[in-house]
């Protein structure tokens, strides 16, 4: 009679404490899109800002506020 032993290795890996690779990728989504609105923001001159209620100066916020919210 032969008797056999098996082993099993569980293997598992531990991740930074509140490390989230989905949240990570949506920062960098989010990044992009507020990159993305604040360039076109950017191209429209001074009439069309006006139009909109805008000026220059407050470019950064009004991207800010358009991605991330209030």
């Amino acid at each position: 009679m032969t008797k056999m032993a098996y082993a099993t290795t569980n293997t598992t890996y531990a991740r930074p404490f509140g490390f989230d690779t989905n949240r990570v990728f949506r920062m960098i989504a989010d990044w992009r899109l507020y990159r993305r609105t604040l360039v076109e923001l950017e191209t429209m001159n001074d009439r069309e800002l006006a139009d909109l209620g805008l000026s220059r100066y407050n470019l950064r916020a009004v991207a800010r506020e358009a991605v991330y919210g209030a």
